[in-house]
């Protein structure tokens, strides 16, 4: 193994796993922790975990175990994977992870790099935009549990961490690995023990990963997985991407309330193919709602890709949110409920499936009891279509992609089948 990668959210690893594949190194997402250890032929392992919103002390947990397994089982660089919006709150939990993954790791000094410009994710200067836009001025502001209301990453960084935070600027990582390298060095002289990275363009990615080939651990979103293979010589293959011919019906499931994935869900229904949007409040009375999605389902699964969703523009989120309970809570119970329906659609002959949110794609793939995935081909920067085995749902095969919320072009739900072949 090259790289071992822990994420902490199941389509952050997806998305970390999509940009390794690319890279030409053949890449397995794990769930959790394996018991055993990794394929043979695997180059990098990327272990999903659900700890983005978790407390810090339990993602610290989660994160050490999956970096001890990866260490025991000859990972030769670590890689922490948070998402492009570096979400996350006062307390963590990107902070607290990466110092106490850079205590395992004997490291005196890594980066946070969250950049992913083909999706649009530049930092300059120490500061996020999201396109055109500064983060606190995207839809990210209105995330339920981490509202990003400040866009320089020095200053959220370092509320997070005991160690000082500080900025490799644009100009370093323009000019090149050497330069960087000198940064780095000043820094360290400095005191300072880990450093956001400017990255404006897929070039300063490619700087940054020769810079960075020394580090016990690097962290940051999926971009840098563009680049992080050359250090071991590899070069894009195809034959990486490789997965079975597809097979089954097509679905898609939402859970994501983000900007991108209501105008997916927009899209989808204007086309007039079979949606069905579900009521947290329903839900939450108690209603047999997974058995009336499901028959819904059975009567359209045959008239090409169908959508279940409980996506909702911000608005809607407010005026159901005062008649359900917290947003926590509220947040696992649709959860719950969309796992449900993922698991009873695969079992009715789903064979090809998408499911949009990160909290969602958790729930649902362990649902599935899917607890191995190979990734293969691209579908839009940062998802890629995966194949695994859903043990829970008869130990049928199923091709699955798994969607952050914010990714993806407005006609991605029916794209992606196009992509894969119907």
């Amino acid at each position: 193994m090259r790289l071992g990668c822990i994420a902490d959210d199941f389509t952050g690893a997806t998305d970390l796993a999509n940009n390794l594949v690319r890279s030409g190194l053949r890449t397995v997402q794990t769930v959790g922790v394996p018991g055993g250890p990794p394929p043979a032929d695997a180059d990098a392992v990327v272990v999903a975990l659900k700890s983005r919103t978790v407390p810090a002390r339990e993602a610290v947990e989660q994160s050490l175990s999956a970096a001890t397994w990866l260490r025991r089982n000859g990972a030769e660089q670590l890689y922490f994977k948070y998402c492009s919006t570096f979400d996350s709150t006062d307390e963590g939990n990107i902070g607290p992870v990466t110092e106490a993954l850079m205590d395992l790791a004997g490291c005196d000094f890594t980066v946070a790099a969250p950049a992913f410009p083909d999706n649009q994710r530049t930092v300059y200067q120490g500061h996020l935009f999201v396109g055109d836009r500064l983060l606190h001025e995207s839809g990210m502001r209105h995330h339920p549990l981490t509202p990003m209301t400040d866009s320089d990453l020095v200053r959220v960084l370092q509320a997070q961490c005991r160690r000082t935070v500080g900025l490799i600027g644009h100009s370093s990582v323009a000019a090149g690995p050497a330069a960087i390298g000198e940064r780095i060095g000043r820094l360290r002289s400095e005191g300072v023990g880990l450093a956001v990275l400017d990255t404006v363009c897929n070039e300063d990615l490619v700087h940054a990963g020769a810079a960075l080939r020394g580090l016990p651990l690097v962290t940051g979103g999926s971009g840098l997985g563009i680049t992080l293979a050359r250090n071991w010589g590899v070069e894009p293959d195809t034959a990486a991407a490789r997965l079975p011919a597809p097979r089954g019906a097509a679905a898609v499931v939402a859970g994501s309330c983000s900007e991108a994935t209501n105008r997916q869900v927009e899209h989808f229904t204007a086309a007039g193919l079979p949606a069905l949007g579900l009521d947290p409040v329903e839900i939450a009375s108690g209603a047999d709602v997974p058995g009336a999605a499901l028959e819904w389902a059975g009567r359209h699964l045959g008239e090409g890709p169908v959508l279940i969703y409980s996506t909702a523009r911000p608005e809607a989120v407010r005026e159901t949110r005062r008649r359900l309970p917290p947003a926590a809570e509220a947040g696992e119970m649709i959860e719950d409920v969309l796992s449900r329906i993922a698991r009873g659609l695969v079992g009715h002959g789903v064979g090809r499936l998408v499911v949009a949110g990160g909290e969602t794609s958790g729930a649902c793939v362990r649902a599935l009891g899917v607890s191995r995935l190979r990734t293969g081909a691209q579908i839009d920067p940062g998802v890629p279509w995966c194949h695994a085995v859903a043990e829970d749902a008869g130990g049928v095969p199923v091709h699955i992609a798994l969607k952050s919320g914010n990714f993806g072009t407005d006609d991605f739900f029916t794209k992606a089948f196009d992509v894969l072949g119907r």
